[in-house]
C-alpha cells in the first residue's frame, strides 16, 4: 500500500472519517477517486483504455494526487499527460497546463500546436479554445513563426 500522509491523518485516531459509514470527497468524480484508492491499495496506475478520456482522467487524478500528497502518482499522471498530447488533446491540455501552472506541459503543448497546426485544427482543437489568455499566446506563437519564416 502506498503511503499518504493525508489519508493516514484522516483515518487515524480522533478524526471523524475513521468511524464514518460514508466519507464525502468533494470536487472530484467517483471514477477519479476510485483510481486514487486503487493506486493507494495496489500500486496500480490505470487510466483506462479510452484514448480521449485518458488525458482528462490523468488531469483529475493528478489533482487528487497533489491534494492527498501522493507524489509518485502525481509524477505518473504528469508522464501520462505528456504522452497523451495529440491533435485532439493538445488545446485542452494547453489550457489545463496554463490553469495549473504546469510549465513543462504548457511548453510541450505549445510546441505541438505549432508543429502540427493543420492536424490540431482538423481535430477541432481551435474550436475547443475557451481561455482568452491561451488564445492570445497561441496567436503570438503563430505571429512569431510567420516573422521567422519571413526573416
Amino acid at each position: 500500500m502506498r503511503p499518504s500522509p493525508v489519508f493516514r491523518t484522516m483515518f487515524g485516531i480522533g478524526m471523524k472519517e475513521r468511524d464514518a459509514a460514508e466519507v464525502t470527497v468533494s470536487h472530484t468524480a467517483l471514477a477519479s477517486f476510485t483510481a486514487l484508492v486503487d493506486y493507494l491499495l495496489s500500486d496500480k496506475f490505470d487510466l483506462g483504455e479510452e484514448e480521449g478520456g485518458r488525458a482528462q482522467r490523468a488531469l483529475d487524478l493528478r489533482e487528487l494526487a497533489q491534494m492527498y500528497q501522493v507524489p509518485r502518482l502525481e509524477l505518473l499522471c504528469a508522464q501520462a499527460l505528456q504522452e497523451s498530447v495529440g491533435p485532439a488533446t493538445a488545446v485542452p491540455l494547453l489550457e489545463a497546463a496554463h490553469t495549473t501552472g504546469d510549465g513543462r506541459l504548457l511548453a510541450q503543448c505549445r510546441r505541438y500546436v505549432a508543429d502540427h497546426a493543420a492536424e490540431v485544427r482538423a481535430s477541432g482543437g481551435v474550436e475547443q479554445l475557451r481561455d482568452f489568455g491561451v488564445a492570445k499566446g497561441l496567436l503570438g506563437d503563430a505571429l512569431d513563426q510567420v516573422a521567422e519564416l519571413k526573416g
